[in-house]
């Protein structure tokens, strides 16, 4: 008997779907076709892949009506925000846009009576391992690009988003791709590591907790796949002095509570020049006071559950620290009557009166909860925008651009913004350093990523 996954919504705890995992001759069924399905793939002219990958995406869209609830009911979105697809939609166009400059051939013409070049090619089996809290748009960062470059994409999304995967099945399937070329697979972890050991993928991409990476790690150890990883954040902001402290506001606050602050490079501290503290603050509060958590359903919602209730017990226990360490916590969550201990409702809070002794302030919350501090000048806020374990992105507020410039060159993260937050640039690259991971997503460096190069090095006269 196989193990059977579930799904439990926060919305309500029913189990809202189930699925077998594939037992090891089911997989290796699945491995073969995908071997198999490669060879041709590879051999499909590099527009026609592109093409494919659009058509999927069309698809997609013709579903999201239905899409848009499922995501709700299963890691508890508000449908006011109307799922995924807008990122999808731009993140695929991009790199199907850039997928020719990016693959071509590199010649080199220096030496006479040779020809000598460079070609870009496929890695053979991708593995997708996704999360559930953008379960369309991280899937789809590296699913597209990896089947442009030629590759062919085995997926195993989180239980949290079962659905997910079976979503974009269907949507390959709408768009005609040839069958094998891309595969949806329920496994469990104890049968993901046996699939990462067992040699047969060329490249894993994992998006998850640092936990997982390292686990994912051992899993691959002398394999010799390629891995890239997305990890943890812990994403700081700094509002200078010379900031539009109203835009800096409404942005941050977004960046802080948008999807119930369950975004991989959603705000999770901030550092505010002591002339603007105060006022930063008073509005800061203000705006995030207004937020309605409630049912995902209800048009009216504005902050859902969190994924499952041990996420909400985490950011609880971090905010309880806190409190018992000297912060203070400025949201009245009794104004939230969805709040209550033990579910995955959980009231945004803000808390000021922190340090970096705190959790809060040092381990990822990936929840609704932000720390603010007072800091005297830009090295202050250097240090510890620095002083983290993490470093996905980092946001700086300012009217100063090569003061953003200058700043951002001493940051140790992967994307400085400056006067935005919480974004994915299909045209930069998406990377983290330190416990964050490593390898890198979107531009032409993530195609570089799905691909490995070859020379070739002709002598024509002898």
């Amino acid at each position: 008997m196989s193990e059977t996954i579930k799904l439990v919504s926060p919305v309500d705890g029913s189990v809202y779907a189930e699925r077998p995992a594939l037992n090891d001759a089911a997989v290796a069924k699945v491995v073969s076709a995908a071997r198999t399905a490669q060879a041709d793939w590879a051999n499909v002219p590099l527009d026609e892949r592109v093409g494919y990958c659009l058509k999927a995406i069309d698809a997609l869209k013709s579903m999201n009506d239905e899409i848009v609830p499922e995501l709700a009911w299963q890691m508890g979105r508000p449908v006011r925000f109307g799922g995924e697809y807008g990122g999808v939609d731009e993140r695929t166009r991009y790199m199907g846009g850039i997928a020719a400059d990016a693959l071509k051939d590199i010649e080199r013409n220096d030496r006479p009576g040779f020809k000598r070049y460079l070609k870009r090619v496929p890695l053979g089996i991708v593995m997708v391992i996704a999360p559930w809290n953008y379960p369309f748009m991280t899937a789809i960062n590296t699913i597209m690009p990896a089947l442009m470059s030629g590759n062919v994409v085995i997926l195993k999304h989180a239980a949290q988003t079962l659905l997910v995967g079976e979503r974009l099945a269907k949507a390959f399937e709408m768009a005609g791709l040839p069958k094998n070329v891309f595969q949806n697979i329920v496994l469990t972890h104890q049968g993901t590591e046996k699939l990462l050991g067992s040699g047969v993928i060329n490249h894993v991409n994992f998006t998850g907790s640092v936990a997982g990476g390292r686990a994912i790690e051992k899993a691959l150890a002398g394999t010799f796949a390629t891995l890239g990883l997305e990890l943890g954040g812990k994403d700081p902001a700094y509002v200078r002095e010379d900031a539009d402290l109203e835009y800096a506001i409404g942005n941050l606050v977004d960046g802080a509570f948008y999807n119930a602050g369950q975004c991989c490079c959603g705000i999770e501290r901030i550092y505010v020049h002591e002339s603007k503290y105060d006022a930063f603050v008073d509005g800061f509060v203000d705006l995030t006071s207004q937020y309605k958590l409630g049912n995902p359903l209800d048009e009216a919602t504005t902050l859902g559950p969190m994924a499952q209730a041990r996420f909400a017990a985490w950011v609880r226990e971090q905010t309880s620290e806190a409190l018992r360490k000297g912060a203070k916590a400025l949201i009245d969550t009794s104004k939230f009557d969805m709040d209550k201990e033990g579910t995955p409702y959980l009231a945004p809070q803000v808390l000021t009166n922190v340090d970096h002794q705190m959790s809060v302030m040092r381990e990822e919350s990936f929840g609704p909860v932000v720390g603010i501090m007072k800091v005297k000048d830009d090295a202050e806020a250097l240090q510890f925008m620095n002083d983290s374990p993490y470093g996905l992105t980092a946001s700086i507020w300012t009217e100063d651009a090569d003061a953003a410039a200058e700043i951002g060159d001493k940051i140790e993260t992967g994307l400085v913004f400056m006067n935005r937050c919480d974004y994915v640039d299909p045209g930069l690259v998406w990377t983290g350093v330190k416990d964050t991971g490593k390898g890198a997503a979107m531009s032409e460096i993530g195609f570089h990523n799905l691909t490995r190069p070859k020379a070739y090095h002709f002598r024509l006269e002898h």
